[in-house]
């Protein structure tokens, strides 16, 4: 935080809890309890900063999840500006995807990138088959549930349910109007 923002009275968000994502294996039995199935992918959402300095942190996050044989790490980018780095690791296997998140997460942290983490996103099938996530907002510190549909659609009474089942495992964002949808997102194509 700069002196002049001290003047104008903004102040710096707090910092990320990361080690609340440990809580999602917790979250992910309630939701199997209902129905869900985990699918063993799961991303990290950055703000993509300009030069080199991020690409060799990504690399680093990237060969500390993959000394992991069962994991598998991808980089893409979406028309929002944003990068995506995507774990995939077997189905059911929350908690070690929670770690390699965690791990990705922690790289872009200590590397003074923290600032650009948007979110994580844990994903899940619906009972029905569709695609589905627990999204954890970094800057709110709070987990929501996303459920797309077909057309840019959302299935809001399912993600109400699914804030039901795990409002006792994760910290809920309260304010809906920050659950925000994220379209494109890797795994979150309800045609595919």
């Amino acid at each position: 935080m700069g002196f002049l923002d001290s003047i104008l009275g903004r102040s710096a968000p707090p910092p990320a809890d990361l080690d609340v994502l440990f809580a999602v294996p917790q979250a992910a039995l309630s939701l199997q309890v209902a129905g869900f199935a985990a699918t063993g992918l799961g991303a990290v959402c950055f703000r993509d900063a300009e030069g080199q300095a991020d690409d060799a942190v990504i690399d680093d996050a990237n060969a500390l999840i993959t000394t992991d044989a069962a994991s598998k790490v991808e980089i893409s980018d979406d028309a929002h500006g944003f990068r995506w780095l995507t774990v995939t690791r077997a189905a059911g296997d929350v908690s070690g995807l929670v770690t390699d998140l965690h791990a990705a997460n922690s790289s872009l942290v200590d590397a003074r990138f923290g600032a650009g983490l948007l979110c994580s996103t844990v994903l899940f099938t619906t009972p029905a088959g569709g695609p589905c996530a627990l999204v954890y907002l970094f800057k709110q510190g709070s987990f929501y549930p996303f459920v797309p549909l077909a057309g840019q659609k959302r299935d809001n009474a399912l993600e109400l349910q699914m804030r039901g089942l795990v409002d006792s495992d994760v910290p809920v964002e309260p304010k809906l109007d920050r659950w925000l949808a994220l379209w494109g997102a890797p795994g979150l194509d309800p045609a595919g």
